[in-house]
């Protein structure tokens, strides 16, 4: 008797969690950022949304703190469909689609609208839609809707008031051929360090400087042994929510609406807590020493251009960078 009770029980729950995902689907959404974090707020709050507007039919869960897996584990599962979107920049998508490194070029556009232009023009969606042929992947919505950053500043343990005092600064760079190659020919003598040696060797003067979002300088005690903090928009970024397009395909039509307003409100909402962020840790910082100056960045967009030229002329630049480029400029 026993046993046949726990068969029963047994075809009952079976049976409430068929019926259920029936009615509602659960997605799985990972990210490398702390839940306590300003990125990790927003991908709660998108979480949230998302319920609210699909009345409960698509419900998501985060797992922060890489704790579904590295990057290329990630990737592969996002692929698979084990999980679902993995928030982190587009450049990510290299796997798939290697143009998109250049979506991060250097001093390549004038101000984040000019970005966001170009991030909408015909070439980087045909890159985007080499992801989904090759992987089944795809951004959700407008891929610069939720706001990371939200911008680049120079941080040094001596002045950089302008592109002047680049020359021969020993800045410490991540091991990308791009960035290194960019801020060479600004004229930087660049080294190459990992992201938790920079406090450090700034200390011990092996570098003077280290590029970073500005978010980012306060939680890594930069400003302690670098006081001189420059804006600089070296570029412009944005948290991409890749997403596995079967799964996204299953929607009902109600219910991807819904997952989308839910995805533009935490946009929005990414703007505000990004910015309230980036002038309190500014403000904490003056107040505690640090000089802090908005660069004239024009002198160094009209140096990358001769940079960027012989790019061009060397075929190392993807077909139609440049004009799609100076197409979204133009507008």
């Amino acid at each position: 008797m026993g046993k046949i009770s726990n068969l029963v029980t047994a075809a009952m729950i079976t049976l409430a969690m068929s019926s259920g995902s029936a009615m509602a689907d659960s997605w799985r959404m990972t990210s490398k950022m702390p839940a306590d974090s300003p990125e990790g707020k927003v991908f709660q709050k998108f979480a949230d949304l998302t319920e609210k507007y699909t009345d409960g039919n698509l419900t998501i869960e985060v797992y922060p703190n890489e704790q579904l897996g590295k990057e290329d584990a990630v990737l592969e599962q996002l692929q698979m469909g084990i999980i679902n979107i993995y928030a982190e920049g587009f450049g990510y998508m290299k796997k798939w689609a290697p143009e998109l490194v250049w979506t991060a070029a250097p001093f390549m556009f004038d101000d984040f609208d000019h970005w966001a232009r170009f991030m909408d023009s015909d070439l980087v969606k045909s890159w985007f839609a080499k992801v989904e042929d090759a992987a089944g992947v795809a951004p959700l919505g407008s891929p610069t809707r939720v706001l990371r950053g939200p911008f680049r500043v120079i941080v040094s343990n001596t002045p950089v008031n302008g592109l002047k005092d680049i020359d021969r600064l020993k800045l410490r760079m991540h091991p990308n051929k791009l960035a290194i190659a960019s801020w060479e020919h600004l004229g930087a003598e660049v080294i190459t360090l990992p992201w938790t040696e920079v406090y450090q060797s700034i200390q011990k003067d092996i570098v003077q400087a280290v590029n970073s979002p500005i978010a980012l300088v306060q939680s890594m005690r930069f400003n302690e042994v670098a006081p001189y903090i420059g804006r600089t928009d070296e570029y412009w970024q944005s948290i991409g929510f890749m997403m596995n397009v079967d799964a996204y395909e299953a929607l009902d039509e109600a219910t991807k609406a819904g997952l989308l307003k839910a995805y533009n409100e935490a946009g929005d909402y990414s703007r505000d807590i990004m910015n309230e962020v980036a002038q309190q840790s500014i403000d904490d910082m003056v107040a505690s020493g640090a000089t802090y100056v908005e660069l004239d960045t024009a002198p160094f967009v009209q140096s990358m251009k001769s940079f960027y030229a012989e790019m061009a002329s060397t075929g190392e630049l993807p077909d139609g960078f440049i004009d799609a480029v100076e197409a979204a400029r133009s507008e």
